[in-house]
This record gives C-alpha cells, structure tokens and sequence, in this order.
C-alpha cells in the first residue's frame, strides 16, 4: 500500500469549481495543489512533480493545451499523468490533447465530482508505489 498521499495539480480558472474540486479531493485524502492560469501550472507542475494534473483547456495566459505542450517539452514533465477538462467538445482540442499523451478528456457537461475522483483514482492505481 502506498504510504503518501497521492498529489494532484488543479489548474481550473473558474473559481468556484476549483474550490470544489480542491476541497473534494482533499477529503478524499489527496496532496491538492492548484493554479489558475497555465503559466502558473507549468510553473507549479516541473517544481512540484504531481502525481496527476487535472487540466482546464480554456484557460488565461496560456491555453490548457499550450501547457500540456511544454509540459511535455521538459524532461521533468514527460511522465506526469494529465486529464483534460474542458467545457469544449470540438474534436481539434481532443485531439490536440491526445497527441500531447492526455490520459483522460471530461467535458465537464458530462461528469460529477464522484466520478472524477473514481477517475482519477482508477488512472493513479497504476502508478509504481512510493514509500
């Protein structure tokens, strides 16, 4: 069993559903850190090195999907897990997003917070443990 809680990066610039989305996953017994633009995410993601991100698309400063492309772009950033968030569904920014290696696109129209936390723990069962 994995004996440190699994750390996930929020990037949502909506504030309201960042704070629910923060406050779910830390009752669920996850390390939560968030940011609100992609600037700030890439930043927070090649210092922090999250177990799994949870990307907004459409985002200020840098696009979603501008990120995952830099976050891909560093040797630091290859490997961390990333699942879209979007409230688009043209078929251009998931393909994007599977092309930067995205485990998981939600519309959000399509998901309540129960189901991203199961999500998000069935795409982490994978993860090698750590001590």
């Amino acid at each position: 069993m994995r004996e440190e809680p699994y750390k996930i990066l929020i990037v949502e610039d909506e504030e309201a559903l960042s704070d629910v989305l923060v406050e779910r996953f830390q009752n669920e017994g996850f390390n939560v850190i968030k940011a609100q633009d992609g600037e700030q995410a890439l930043t927070m993601a090649l210092a922090e090195q999250p177990d799994l991100i949870l990307l907004d698309i459409v985002m200020p400063k840098m696009s979603g999907l501008e990120m995952l492309e830099k976050l891909r772009a560093d040797e630091r950033g290859k490997e961390i897990m990333v699942m879209m968030l979007t409230n688009l569904s043209d078929n251009e920014s998931v393909q994007k997003a599977v092309a930067s290696n995205a485990v998981h696109i939600l519309v959000k129209s399509d998901w309540d917070i129960s189901s991203i936390v199961q999500d998000v723990r069935d795409k982490l069962a994978n993860l090698p443990k750590k001590a």
